[in-house]
């Protein structure tokens, strides 16, 4: 299950006093129109955006906090399932019934998002959650808005996935470089890897199915190959992609 969380975001005080010491008379000045400011002001302006982003991603991960928590529990009410979440350990588990819960979010994590809250007027962010829940055993989830850097790629991923994603258009290099990233991260989340060693895991057997996947106009896509005995399913629709 899935879900978008928005909350509007306010100034904070602080925020407040810095804007009016730069915005006097009503003037307004971005961060491209600089001239007006010397160089106390510039300094000021800089350390309150920085304030800023921090704050408002702070905020956005405690909303994220609380969505994917009540989205779970609008799952467990469709599912009819009376039961509370142990977060003590991972992988996460219900108490009672002892089924597997996994969580995703985007959002304030993203580098990108706060590069964009610190040249914006605009604070609401891209934040979407996921939750997953099984029976059987662990299982893993991860939606994501935006691409994997290409230099975090070359960086992480094994050879084999590289040489063929240089391959690729760059579009669709991008769009496979991100759903090798999700299944990568949904098998972290189930097997407990560091991120290291999640992202060098080889799936370049993949890659074939998935430029596949993002061709066809599908709700979902389940891949043809099982990964460790789990099943790979993309939902390009909510960005998202499981493993159960």
């Amino acid at each position: 299950m899935t879900a978008q969380v928005s909350e509007p975001q306010r100034l904070s005080g602080f925020q407040l006093l810095i804007a009016n010491d730069l915005w006097q008379s009503n003037n307004t000045i971005s961060p491209t129109n600089t001239s007006n400011l010397n160089s106390r002001h510039w300094q000021q302006y800089q350390s309150a955006t920085a304030l800023s982003a921090r704050n408002i991603a702070h905020h956005q991960r405690q909303i994220q906090r609380k969505g994917v928590r009540l989205l779970l529990q609008r799952l467990l009410d469709q599912l009819h399932i009376h039961d509370t979440l142990n977060e003590t350990a991972f992988p996460y588990r219900l108490i009672n019934s002892k089924y597997y819960v996994c969580f995703s979010h985007t959002g304030a994590d993203s580098k990108n998002n706060t590069k964009h809250i610190a040249h914006t007027t605009d604070a609401r962010l891209n934040n979407k959650v996921a939750v997953i829940l099984s029976r059987h055993h662990p299982v893993g989830i991860d939606i994501e808005a935006t691409n994997v850097a290409w230099h975090v790629v070359k960086r992480f991923y094994p050879d084999s996935e590289i040489a063929i994603l240089q391959s690729l258009p760059t579009t669709e290099r991008n769009l496979v470089a991100k759903l090798l990233w999700q299944i990568k991260e949904s098998h972290i989340k189930i097997h407990q890897y560091t991120l290291a060693q999640g992202l060098a895991v080889d799936y370049s057997h993949l890659v074939a199915d998935l430029i596949s996947s993002i061709k066809t106009d599908r709700t979902s896509t389940t891949l043809p190959y099982r990964v460790a005995d789990y099943q790979v399913v993309i939902f390009p629709n909510q960005q998202t992609v499981a493993v159960f």
